[in-house]
């Protein structure tokens, strides 16, 4: 496999601890975290570093996903079988969003983390979240399945809407397997091409240290360590939420699958470091698409799983929202009736499809969802405007995760996954 080929390539001398990614990102962050908090003004200033290092990594992704989807399905002499996948992935990712979403609320109604704050909402300022609002309004489920054609044939490649890339490259990969004779030529050339586009996702993961680095600082720097204050409830039952589902959930569909949900988290430690630093998922997909396939994951099944997963399967932004939302209830002492509730959750079922892969998509959803739901003011978004970067990082934890396990799982199912080849890369001490 290509992959396998670009990654044996540089792992044939066992590196030193220090030259270990996950290691340099650790102490990345550290650095981050103290000039942050001892220097906030300086450690706002290192935003650009961060930043830059997502755009190098968004530049990236696209043709990633298109080579490998493309060149996965070209490989497929059963069109049904992509069908089959396609289908199994969203069964798979509207059971667990759906998991997810119910979580959320019943730790909202246990835990009730709002509760005692009487807040009036008469009192809140509506015009600090209004951009979010008018995002959410211009984000409906008709302009986003809408949104997935792209203008052009190749102008998804030059822009960064994954659903646009993935609907492209499906299309170019049947149009080559269903005219392979005539297109082997053009086959060849993306088998070839992918081993300098992989190489760039090598070099580009090296400046990962920076990035966290300058993610980190500037995130201490401008919200500071105690800017969470009486709202560190929220957060911490955000926190102990997601890991609930990570641990139980996500560990129990794991082990049904036969392989350890802690393995795959360590296995998966450089991509988790990196999303905890930069709050953002979409830095590590380059290479979490790499390492799923060395795991054992046919590349077809990669190639569709992942991106797809990016803006369907999102675990961690369903818990969100659900906590969220009746989070702003109880500080408002509005009491949800049961009907209510549900409601909620249908319609945040929707609105976390159809605000899938815009920027701060969580804010968002949320957004969109209050905006269904009367019975509680989007004004009380201002309540958590503040923490939102916080939570933001454990949202992208969540999703990068459950991801992964999707992948895997959807492998198997379609009998596309080397076991063999999982259990020795879970089980190989790195």
């Amino acid at each position: 496999m290509i992959i396998d080929n670009v990654i044996s390539t540089e792992s044939k001398k066992k590196p030193k601890f220090y030259q270990l990614l996950y290691i340099q990102v650790l102490f990345a962050i550290a650095i981050g975290v103290s000039l942050g908090h001892f220097y906030p003004a300086l450690g706002e200033q290192m935003k650009p570093l961060g930043d830059g290092f997502i755009q190098l990594i968004k530049m990236i992704i696209a043709p990633v996903i298109f080579i490998t989807v493309s060149t996965g399905i070209a490989s497929m002499s059963d069109m049904k079988k992509i069908g089959r996948v396609a289908g199994k992935s969203f069964i798979y990712f509207i059971t667990f969003s759906t998991l997810a979403l119910i979580l959320g609320l019943i730790v909202s109604n246990v835990v009730q983390p709002g509760k005692g704050l009487n807040i009036d909402p008469a009192t809140l300022d509506f015009n600090s979240v209004s951009d979010y609002v008018t995002n959410a309004r211009d984000s409906s489920l008709l302009n986003f399945v809408l949104n997935i054609i792209p203008q052009t044939l190749i102008s998804p490649l030059s822009g960064t809407n994954i659903l646009q890339v993935l609907f492209t490259a499906i299309l170019f990969g049947i149009g080559i397997s269903l005219t392979l004779d005539k297109s082997k030529p053009v086959l060849d050339f993306l088998h070839a091409l992918a081993y300098p586009i992989f190489k760039v996702v090598s070099i580009l993961m090296k400046l990962a240290p920076i990035g966290a680095f300058g993610a980190m600082a500037f995130t201490i720097g401008k919200y500071g360590l105690s800017s969470m204050g009486n709202l560190m409830m929220l957060v911490a039952t955000f926190y102990m939420t997601a890991i609930f589902f990570i641990a139980v959930v996500l560990g129990a569909v794991a082990r049904y699958n036969g392989f350890s949900i802690f393995k795959l988290l360590r296995y998966l430690k450089d991509e988790l470091l990196l999303v905890l630093a930069t709050s953002s998922s979409e830095s590590a997909l380059p290479s979490l698409m790499q390492k799923m396939e060395k795991a054992g994951c046919a590349k077809p099944v990669v190639g569709l799983v992942v991106p797809t997963g990016y803006s369907f399967n999102l675990d961690g932004t369903n818990i969100y929202m659900t906590l969220a939302a009746l989070f702003i209830a109880q500080a408002c002492n509005i009491d949800l009736s049961l009907e209510q509730q549900i409601l909620l959750l249908l319609v945040a079922m929707l609105s976390s499809k159809g605000a899938a892969g815009v920027s701060g998509a969580g804010f968002i959803t949320l957004a969109a969802t209050l905006a269904v739901v009367p019975e509680v003011p989007i004004a009380g978004m201002t309540l958590i405007l503040g923490i939102d970067k916080f939570m933001s990082e454990c949202r992208a934890l969540t999703n990068l995760v459950g991801n992964a396990v999707a992948t895997v799982v959807v492998a198997k199912w379609e009998n596309q996954l080397d076991e063999e080849q999982l259990d020795a890369t879970l089980n190989k001490i790195s």
